[in-house]
C-alpha cells in the first residue's frame, strides 16, 4: 500500500460498525462483489451526502462500473457481502427492481434507449411505474433539445441527445440517487457542457449523483468529492479539489 493510500480518508471496517449512529444519506459498507468466482469489488465503502456529486474514479479495470452495478443491485456482479443504505432503506436486501423503486436509478454506458419508440414514448414508459418522478413539462424545461425532438425515434438521436434522454428517463422515475456510467464518452465538448449544466440543476434539487467517468478532470470539476478505486479497493476518498491539487495522486491512480 502506497503512502498516498495510507494518507487518504479511506473508510475502515471499524468505522462501519458505527453505521447506526452516523448513517449518511447514502452509504456503502464493506461491499464485496463477484463475476462468477472473479473477485471484482473488494471491500468498498462510500459515504455520500444528500445533493452531493461524487466522482468515482480509477484506471480501466479498477472496478468502477462494477461498483455502480452492485449498488443498483443488478445480477452481475453478485454482491456477496456488505451493506448499502439509501435514506435509511436497506438496499442490500432488495432486488434491482426494488432498489429502483427505492430511488436508485442507473444510467448505463450503453444508455439502452428503446428502439421503435419516440423520445416522448421512452419517457412515458419510464413513468408507467407508480411514483413521484418528474413530469414531462419539467423534463422538457430542463432538456429543451428533447422537447424539440419529442416525436423523433429515440435511437435516431445523436449520442449526446441519447445521453440526455437516458438521464431524463431516470428523472421520470422516483429518484433519490442517480448513477451515471461514462456519461461524457464520445460526446462533443459543447454537449458535455450542456450535460454538466443539467447535472448542476439536478444537484440544486437535492438529488445525489455518483458519476463514473474516464474524463477524470471534467468529473472532478463537477464533483464535490471523489473516491478513487484501484483493483477493486478504495485507494483514496476526499474532496475533488484534493485530487485536482495532488499531482502525485493523479499520476499514480489516474494517469493524468
Amino acid at each position: 500500500m502506497s503512502a498516498i493510500t495510507m494518507q487518504s480518508q479511506v473508510i475502515t471496517n471499524s468505522q462501519a460498525a458505527s453505521v447506526e449512529t452516523t448513517m449518511p444519506f447514502f452509504a456503502v459498507r464493506d461491499m464485496h462483489a463477484y463475476y462468477g468466482e472473479s473477485y471484482i469489488v473488494q471491500g468498498v465503502s462510500l459515504d455520500v451526502r444528500k445533493g452531493e456529486i461524487l466522482a468515482l474514479l480509477g484506471r480501466n479495470g479498477a472496478g468502477k462500473t462494477s461498483t455502480l452495478r452492485a449498488i443498483a443491485r443488478t445480477d452481475d456482479p453478485q454482491m456477496r457481502q456488505g451493506e448499502i443504505w439509501l435514506d435509511g432503506a436497506p438496499i442490500h436486501e432488495m432486488k434491482a427492481f426494488q432498489a429502483a423503486r427505492a430511488g436508485i436509478q442507473l444510467v448505463p454506458e450503453d444508455r439502452r434507449i428503446i428502439a421503435g419508440l419516440t423520445v416522448e414514448e421512452n419517457l412515458m414508459l419510464a413513468k408507467v411505474a407508480p411514483g413521484n418522478g418528474w413530469e414531462l413539462e419539467q423534463i422538457y424545461q430542463s432538456f429543451p433539445r428533447l422537447a424539440e425532438r419529442r416525436t423523433q425515434e429515440g435511437v435516431t438521436l445523436s449520442g449526446g441527445e441519447q445521453q440526455m434522454l437516458a438521464i431524463a428517463r431516470a428523472l421520470a422515475r422516483d429518484i433519490k440517487l442517480l448513477l451515471l456510467d461514462e456519461p461524457y464518452e464520445g460526446l462533443a465538448p459543447v454537449i458535455v457542457q450542456e450535460i454538466e449544466r443539467i447535472l448542476h440543476s439536478i444537484k440544486g434539487l437535492g438529488i445525489t449523483t455518483i458519476i463514473v467517468e474516464q474524463n477524470a478532470v471534467a468529473a472532478l470539476k463537477l464533483a464535490d468529492r471523489a473516491v478513487i478505486l484501484d483493483t477493486g479497493e478504495v485507494a483514496f476518498s476526499g474532496t475533488a479539489k484534493e485530487v485536482l491539487d495532488n499531482t502525485e495522486l493523479r499520476h499514480e491512480y489516474l494517469a493524468i
